[in-house]
């Protein structure tokens, strides 16, 4: 039997949603996580930085267009040293700039990906998968990344069954 693994990102509090910014106690991305659990078991890796973001969402998008353009990768709490046990791992997290926050990336280069499934899934506002997919295949060198699933993230809350079957129809491949 598979072992899957979740690594993720996720930012709560003030977020741009369905056109507006405001306040969430969850992010987006925690809650499509959630909905991962329903339907497989798994371990899961929540990617924590060190400096937090600005909780004020204008701010906090600078800081993502700055760690981008730099290519920086900030400084995690907590970094997960080893994949080897998993053969399934869902990267998920919402898209900044259309990719994943450099955080995602400071943890993911740091393993070794060989022989692994790698499934992405990203929460968005209107940028869907952006170029999560081809940042993954060079990262996650050694890696099949399958195709993802972009959620959108004002709609998180009814997605439920759409991660079902993405999830039940990657898993049969």
């Amino acid at each position: 039997m598979s072992k899957n693994l979740v690594i993720f990102y996720s930012r709560a509090g003030l977020n741009y949603v369905s056109g507006e910014v405001r306040y969430i106690d969850r992010g987006n991305t925690e809650v499509a996580v959630d909905f991962i659990l329903n339907v497989i078991d798994a371990d899961v890796f929540r990617i924590e930085t060190v400096k937090e973001y600005s909780t004020d969402y204008y701010e906090c998008t600078e800081e993502a267009k700055i760690e981008k353009k730099a290519a920086l990768r900030p400084e995690l709490r907590n970094y997960l040293a080893d994949i080897s046990g998993y053969d399934n791992i869902f990267v998920c997290g919402p898209c900044w700039w259309s990719t994943y926050p450099m955080a995602v990336f400071s943890q993911l280069e740091k393993l070794d990906w060989n022989g692994k499934k790698v499934y992405p899934l990203m929460t968005h506002e209107g940028s869907g998968l952006g170029r999560s997919e081809d940042d993954l295949k060079k990262i996650c060198a050694g890696a099949d990344v399958k195709p993802g699933l972009a959620v959108y993230g004002g709609h998180v809350e009814e997605s439920q069954d759409i991660i079902r079957n993405w999830i039940e129809s990657s898993l049969k491949e």
